[in-house]
């Protein structure tokens, strides 16, 4: 039989610390008959420990260690974002929405108990940018472009001077009028969900 259960034992200092690993695996080995795996075990600050995909911080105000995700848990999310709204993979703008939810509701959902309030912020400030852009590409021509902006109230002078400026994606999703002509709130209504504002529906204080 294998066991897989994994935990963590804080206590205030590191004398106390060895004490404790010392009894505990003791108790398991001599009282449980189980062996415990000494690579995985191992005596470590809290900043420094990464557990399920959770990472830990002291909050100088409130005196104590609190949870978030850990680096590594936000770069990979931040991949899978990437890998959706990468601009030459050809779906209806729809079907990618879809999965970026599906993707975006799990991740936030596991790491509800987490404070990640200013992370969830930045990630939906760059998955917007790249949205923006690929519908930006999706328009195609210039003319397309004039007249989508056009009917998304930039004035047309406007809306010629961005077309035609010959700037990157990067400059165009950033711009200050695509994000008028396709607002946060558009994209809201388009089914794009936010990270921040589901993250804050779900945050669970421990």
């Amino acid at each position: 039989m294998r066991y897989a259960d994994d935990a963590l034992i804080f206590v205030k200092s590191e004398k106390a610390a060895n004490r404790v690993m010392e009894t505990i695996v003791r108790f398991i080995e001599n009282k449980l008959g189980l062996i415990v795996n000494v690579e995985k075990s191992k005596i470590s600050r809290p900043k420094d420990l990464k557990f399920l995909g959770f990472g830990y911080y002291y909050d100088s105000k409130n005196e104590k260690y609190q949870v978030k995700p850990h680096l590594t848990s936000i770069q990979k999310f931040q991949r899978k974002l990437r890998k959706l709204t990468k601009r030459n993979w050809s779906v209806p703008l729809d079907y990618r929405i879809l999965k970026l939810k599906q993707v975006t509701l799990g991740w936030v959902n596991y790491f509800r108990i987490s404070n990640m309030k200013k992370a969830m912020t930045e990630i939906d400030k760059k998955l917007r940018s790249r949205i923006r852009v690929i519908i930006w590409k999706q328009w195609k021509v210039s003319k397309k472009r004039i007249k989508s902006l056009v009917q998304l109230g930039i004035p047309e002078e406007e809306a010629k001077g961005l077309t035609f400026c010959r700037k990157g994606y990067r400059y165009i999703g950033l711009s200050k009028v695509v994000q008028r002509a396709i607002s946060n709130k558009r994209l809201k209504q388009r089914g794009l969900l936010s990270a921040l504002e589901h993250y804050l529906k779900v945050h669970t204080v421990i």
